[in-house]
């Protein structure tokens, strides 16, 4: 049996289908998957059981990209076809069982909108990370055994959706000082490379002795297996939030100037702290990613300190 699941450009849209191939896998375990997704997201599936490849899809001009996967897998008969970017050059393809996201998104969850592509009903496939064994190795070595790990995702792929660096240290005091919920906790911090300018200020306020600076340093799928050994996570609405939440950490996702109605951390473990604005109050109408500033400003550290006590709580039952 092969799968062909055509899924995100995007890190989180990716993670947040991964729970749709996991279905597929676990009802079919002896089936072998070919995923097709944008370069960033690729890594997420390098660990996929029985992967034959993965088919990344650098944008060209005049969509060329969706011709040169078509290429790759015309000679090929599909036992399951799942697009979830609704491609025409999907249904060029054969297939036994085709499935396609069409038309307008419902008003749930992403999770939820995606698990209608298969016609699940009930509880929506959860999202899945896959992680190899060199993974779970490489992220020992970065966060050995110790005191208990904060992890901190203090960027985000655009200025509007970053909660100031100075609110995270601040927190970040309040949550692993005395009366905290995590005294005394090592501080991992995420990022990619290019927001090493925009982590810095919350990287060097950490305690030398406590810090673990991982920003630019490490791959999406070392990333999922550090995040696997932390145990609680805070970050602004991003793709490593939803990472954390598909690595079963307790996530607090901080949101103002997207829905959390549909990006919240999925999962039982997962919660949000939105600005005290509502999303039309803080969304402009003239917005533009590339020159607004933080639109998260209305979001105060006491609100995400008592939604971090909340949820650490509810995970600390749940563990009991």
């Amino acid at each position: 049996m092969r799968i062909l699941f055509i899924t995100s450009t995007r890190v989180g849209d990716a993670i947040l289908s991964t729970g749709l191939l996991n279905k597929l896998l676990t009802e079919n375990p002896d089936a072998r998957v070919t995923v097709a997704c944008g370069p960033a997201a690729a890594p997420l599936f390098e660990a996929v059981p029985n992967l034959e490849r993965i088919i990344v899809l650098d944008k060209m001009v005049l969509s060329l990209h969706w011709v040169g996967m078509w290429w790759r897998t015309v000679g090929q008969w599909w036992d399951v076809l799942v697009d979830l970017r609704n491609t025409p050059v999907s249904a060029l393809l054969a297939a036994s069982r085709r499935y396609r996201l069409r038309g307008s998104r419902s008003s749930g969850h992403r999770v939820e909108q995606l698990a209608q592509v298969l016609g699940v009903s009930g509880t929506p496939p959860t999202p899945h990370v896959w992680i190899s064994d060199d993974a779970r190795t490489a992220a020992s070595t970065l966060i050995p055994e110790g005191p208990p790990v904060l992890a901190i995702g203090p960027t985000a792929n655009w200025a509007a959706k970053m909660w100031r660096p100075e609110y995270f240290v601040e927190l970040i005091q309040r949550l692993t000082g005395a009366g905290g919920i995590m005294p005394g906790a090592r501080v991992a911090v995420f990022g990619r490379d290019d927001e090493r300018p925009m982590a810095l200020q919350v990287i060097e306020a950490i305690p030398e002795d406590r810090r673990i600076d991982l920003v630019g340093r490490i791959d999406l799928p070392t990333a999922a297996a550090c995040l696997a050994r932390a145990h609680f996570y805070v970050g602004n609405d991003s793709g490593l939030m939803h990472l954390a939440a598909a690595a079963e950490v307790p996530t607090l996702g901080l949101f103002g100037p997207s829905l959390e109605q549909h990006y919240a951390p999925w999962g039982p473990l997962g919660d949000v702290a939105r600005a005290e604005k509502s999303f039309d109050e803080i969304f402009p109408a003239n917005f533009d990613h590339r020159h607004t500033d933080t639109l998260m400003d209305s979001l105060s550290v006491d609100a995400v300190e008592t939604a971090a006590r909340t949820l650490w709580q509810r995970a600390t039952e749940t563990a009991a």
